[in-house]
């Protein structure tokens, strides 16, 4: 299968060729895109598919075909009064593609995940602040002490004007001799006043306290719904950022696979600690202080948290 029944979740990328391109063309037809809407409201057969959309029959079950070999929909054979008939029903809640290459280096990777509410540290914080939870606000609006919240661990989505939040990955399952590579990716975006397109902000990241480098985030994003955002989270507010991938290797620093800075793997010294620390934020003292968005697994378009993929060598890698 290409996804967890579970998450409901599709994430691709360009080296997933034979899940990308049937999943693709499935939704290259405007006319199965509106199956897939129907059907997020009720199971229907093929009968009725037809029939809400004006096609024959035939045509609607080559569609309901081809949906349902990309694993968009279920479909199953149930009995009827006049003999058996295909039910169709949602399956998938969202699709994300990577059109970036995955750089694996003919390396193997070991991928580890955390939520955003699982950060060890907020220092610096300044309204605009906040977070909330896939259901509910976290603490108070605009107040810094709500980043030491006893639910902060359930946030979704947090933002500040500036300052940092700090994770911690384990060093548990890395040799640090046999790492080539460290990526951090996360969902981001700006923060505004309810949301602005074109605000500007510099969103740095720092590893083991090493600043890789700043991204200039474009703006924050509205103007429709995040494809994950609860039914409850304002249409005014923000809904949505950009996945963004900082690397570190020998040859120095990229964010999305552009060069970003001199700084190395062999800078970070990852065997003189027990973990791997990340900051986020934005310096108050910035060209642009545009504040941060920082979007959750159930939050904006990405179905993720704060990934860490580690490259290491053949040999080696978990002990």
């Amino acid at each position: 299968m290409p996804f967890s029944d579970e998450s409901r979740h599709i994430s691709l990328s360009l080296s997933e060729l034979e899940r990308l391109c049937p999943i693709a063309k499935a939704l290259s037809s405007p006319m199965r895109v509106r199956m897939i809407a129907l059907l997020s409201t009720r199971s229907m057969n093929v009968n009725e598919l037809a029939e809400a959309l004006e096609l024959p029959v035939s045509t609607a079950a080559l569609n309901v075909r081809q949906l349902e070999e990309a694993g968009l929909i279920n479909a199953e054979i149930q009995p009827g009064i006049r003999g058996a008939m295909k039910l169709c029903s949602h399956r998938v809640d969202s699709v994300s593609m990577r059109l970036v290459p995955d750089m694996q280096d003919g390396l193997n990777a070991l991928t580890l995940q955390l939520p955003i509410g699982s950060y060890s540290c907020a220092e610096g914080i300044r309204p605009e602040c906040g977070l909330v939870s896939e259901h509910a606000w976290i603490g108070e609006c605009n107040m810094p002490r709500a980043f030491y919240h006893p639910d902060r661990a359930q946030a979704q989505l947090l933002w500040f004007r500036s300052g940092y939040v700090e994770y911690r990955f384990s060093l548990g399952e890395i040799d640090p001799a046999q790492v080539e590579w460290l990526e951090f990716s996360m969902e981001l975006s700006s923060n505004a006043p309810l949301y602005r397109d074109d605000w500007q902000s510099d969103i740095g990241v720092a590893v083991n306290g090493h600043a890789l480098g700043a991204w200039v985030s474009p703006g924050d994003y509205g103007g429709r719904r995040g494809r994950l955002n609860p039914s409850w989270w304002s249409e005014t507010a923000s809904q949505f950022g950009l996945l963004k991938t900082w690397r570190v290797d020998e040859n120095g620093s990229t964010l999305d696979g552009e060069p970003l800075s001199g700084v190395r793997l062999s800078d970070l010294h990852l065997a003189d600690g027990n973990y791997i620390s990340l900051r986020v934020g934005v310096d108050e003292h910035a060209g642009h202080v545009g504040g941060l968005n920082l979007f959750g697994e159930r939050f904006g378009d990405y179905p993720q948290g704060i990934v860490m993929r580690v490259g290491y060598a053949q040999s080696g890698g978990k002990r």
